[in-house]
C-alpha cells in the first residue's frame, strides 16, 4: 500500500511507541483509524457523486441518440397511421361488419325463450356408475 515496505511500517511503529509511549499509543491509533475512516468515507462519497454525474451524462447522450434514431425511422416510414386514426378506422370496420351480419328473431328459437323446459327434455340421462362391492 502506497509503496511502503513492511520494514518501514515496523520502523514507524517503533518510533511511535518511543515518542507517544505505550500508555497513549492505543488511543492515538484509534484516533488515526477514525481519521482514515472519515477520509475513506469522503473519498467514497466523492466517487459516488462523480459516478452519478457520469451516468446522468451518458443517459442524456443515449436519449439524444434515441430521439434522432426515432425521428429517422419515422421519416422513413410515414405511411403508418397515428394511433387515433388507426382506432377510428378500426371502429368503422367493426361497425360495418356488424351491420352486415343478419340477426334472427328470438321467436325462431323456441328453446331460447324457455331454457328450463328445453334443458329437461334435451339433457340425456346417463346411468351413474355404482361402486364395486367387496366380498365379505
Amino acid at each position: 500500500m502506497f509503496g511502503i515496505e513492511p520494514s518501514e511500517y515496523l520502523l514507524v511503529a517503533i518510533v511511535a511507541l518511543v515518542v507517544i509511549g505505550p500508555k497513549d499509543l492505543p488511543r492515538v491509533m484509534r484516533i488515526v483509524g477514525q481519521w482514515v475512516g472519515r477520509a475513506k468515507g469522503m473519498a467514497r462519497h466523492f466517487r459516488a457523486g462523480f459516478d452519478e454525474m457520469v451516468r446522468q451524462s451518458e443517459m442524456e447522450e443515449m436519449e439524444k441518440r434515441w430521439a434522432a434514431e426515432n425521428a429517422r425511422i419515422m421519416a422513413e416510414h410515414p405511411t403508418a397511421a397515428p394511433p387515433e386514426e388507426a382506432d377510428d378506422a378500426h371502429q368503422a370496420m367493426l361497425a360495418a361488419s356488424t351491420e352486415a351480419m343478419p340477426v334472427e328473431p328470438a321467436a325462431a328459437h323456441p328453446e331460447a325463450s324457455e331454457p328450463e323446459a328445453a334443458e329437461d327434455e334435451a339433457a340425456p340421462q346417463l346411468p351413474l356408475p355404482t361402486p364395486a362391492r367387496r366380498a365379505p
